[in-house]
């Protein structure tokens, strides 16, 4: 008779700067209904005291917000090194709430029956409204939200990674401290072989928001952009994929204080240092190219 391998182990990372404590209770509670084992949390308090959460969840408290990518990554190695006590970390906005009760069986289910799956990106759906804003789609081909598939990055605030990821290619960007630092990580996940999907079943509950409201979102969009394009793709693509993004930033006609700041970080992103340069091999160029989404758009 053969054994029957024990059912994944999944823990869970929030982070959060303090001023949402009820929405964060509620998500927690969310995690523990879950169905299955039950799921360790742990949540960072970015640059705040984290206050008023259940007993048993696991907190640290951070003195200065080292940014989402920093903030995730000291939540990671409280599973010890690379997230390695567990076998799948999922990674949650605090405003926001698991809609059902299976998503973490569904997402047992989906690792163990793909070795090569990576990371599994879910869908963010209005609790007011049901809507699943375009930009919450991780491909190009966005119209169809419920439509689940294999895609080339994935939603920082509603995810599951398999800790084999990290222990493999490293953790986030930190230096990016926000904007574009999954992509940097799914780049990375898919040159080392790891597939990602997007799965319109697994929906994580969240506020209809602007990336804007972020007050250095222009300036830190450009300069990641061009640190992303400088850490991972090879030397003729990077200015290609450049020269596409600034074509469409400009055709998207935004206001004179947003290019300003756009373009400071543009700069930014050249003068500055980008952190270890390891470029995808062009096999991988491929595969993105495969899944609808060249590397140079």
């Amino acid at each position: 008779m053969t054994e029957t391998a024990p059912p994944l182990k999944l823990g869970a990372v929030v982070i959060t700067m303090g001023n949402r404590p009820d929405d964060l209770r509620a998500l927690i509670e969310s995690v523990a209904k879950q169905d299955g084992d039950p799921i360790e949390v742990v949540v960072v308090g970015n640059g705040a005291p984290v206050t008023g959460v259940p007993d048993g969840v696991r907190t640290i408290d951070l003195p200065e917000n080292l940014g989402i990518p920093g903030g995730r990554n000291v939540g990671i190695e409280a599973f010890g090194p690379g997230g390695t006590d567990v076998d799948v970390l999922l990674f949650l906005d605090d405003d926001g709430l698991l809609e059902r009760t299976d998503t973490a069986e569904l997402l047992r289910e989906a690792f163990t029956a793909d070795p090569k799956l990576g990371i599994v990106s879910f869908r963010i759906a209005d609790p007011e409204t049901g809507v699943t804003q375009r930009r919450h789609v991780p491909r190009l081909r966005a119209s169809d939200p419920m439509r689940s598939s294999r895609v080339t990055t994935f939603l920082g605030g509603a995810n599951a990674v398999r800790t084999t990821v990290f222990e493999q290619v490293g953790g986030l960007p930190e230096a990016f401290f926000y904007a574009h630092e999954e992509t940097d990580l799914a780049w990375r996940a898919l040159d080392a072989g790891w597939m990602i999907d997007y799965r319109a079943d697994m929906v994580l509950l969240h506020p209809t928001t602007a990336p804007s409201r972020h007050a250095a979102y222009a300036r830190n969009v450009a300069r990641n952009r061009v640190w992303l394009a400088r850490r991972n793709l090879p030397a003729p693509l990077v200015p290609v994929y450049l020269g596409v993004w600034l074509l469409l930033t400009l055709a998207r006609r935004p206001s004179a204080a947003a290019l300003k700041a756009w373009l400071g970080g543009f700069r930014a992103g050249w003068s500055t240092d980008c952190g270890p340069r390891r470029p995808m091999r062009w096999r991988t160029v491929w595969r993105l190219t495969a899944l609808g989404r060249p590397p140079v758009i």
